[in-house]
């Protein structure tokens, strides 16, 4: 009895060990396991010093593209790009921001990191479209109606924006209801519906109300233009009808399915 319950225990322990290759593959396992887990921390360490530690992969120079007004220099001063830090520490998006609070003819910028060494500025200038005249310059106003600059001299084929807007009166309504900053909106759509032949030759845009925009062109020629609504049918309506009387001085597309011209 007793000589038969050893023999049972040892093979219930070689069961449950398995055969000896089993053994031997298990370990092999283990060992394998651990030593990948040990090179990918070896390798994590190296490549977070390498980005952050070394002296391999910093911030050695800074490039700027797409400035027409601007200079290069401007730009990158405004960026303030920190040189000498780690390329993948730099915050990118505080870039951005700073260029756009610090010089506002920016509508666009692209912050790029430039691998080994370099932060790449693509930026993109806002146009003017209207000007705004103040204390005898400038105020350049672009597509969207923001007012970006000032300048000493006019920019040239940039229309002049004149406010005619009256404070008292019926017309007084209009700059209560809508305020200054809608109706330079309302000027500056306008404009921008115009075709393009026109558009060369305006001089100015008057906006005495939200439904009263006028333009003067050259050769002492005038639009009567209304709101800045339908805008895409009055500039058909225009151009069909100067096509039509040439020699005219007046239009008047504020209903471009009743238009007028007059004058020679």
């Amino acid at each position: 009895m007793a000589g038969s319950t050893t023999a049972e225990r040892g093979e219930r322990r070689q069961r449950s060990s398995g055969p000896p290759p089993v053994r031997r593959l298990r370990r092999l396992r283990l060992r394998t396991i651990v030593i990948l887990a040990v090179a990918l921390v070896v390798v994590g360490a190296a490549t977070v010093w390498v980005l952050y530690g070394s002296n391999w992969l910093r911030v050695q120079r800074v490039s700027v593209s797409g400035t027409v007004v601007l200079t290069p220099a401007q730009v990158s001063a405004a960026a303030d790009v920190p040189v000498g830090q780690p390329l993948a520490s730099v915050d990118t998006g505080a870039i951005e921001a700073r260029l756009r609070r610090r010089l506002p003819r920016i509508d666009v910028v692209e912050v790029v990191r430039s691998w080994p060494h370099g932060i790449g500025l693509k930026v993109t200038e806002r146009t003017p479209v209207l000007l705004v005249g103040k204390s005898g310059k400038f105020i350049e106003v672009d597509k969207k109606g923001v007012r970006f600059a000032t300048v000493s001299q006019a920019p040239k084929n940039v229309p002049a924006l004149e406010l005619s807007v009256s404070r008292t009166g019926s017309r007084a309504a209009s700059l209560r209801r809508f305020g200054e900053d809608r109706l330079v909106r309302e000027a500056v759509a306008a404009a921008g519906a115009l075709p393009r032949a026109v558009a060369a030759g305006t001089r100015t845009v008057k906006v005495r109300s939200y439904d009263d925009i006028s333009l003067e062109l050259s050769g002492g020629r005038t639009v009567v233009w209304g709101s800045s609504e339908k805008g895409a049918a009055k500039a058909r309506t225009l151009t069909a009808l100067m096509k039509a009387a040439p020699g005219a001085r007046y239009f008047d597309v504020s209903v471009p399915t009743a238009p007028a011209s007059a004058g020679s």
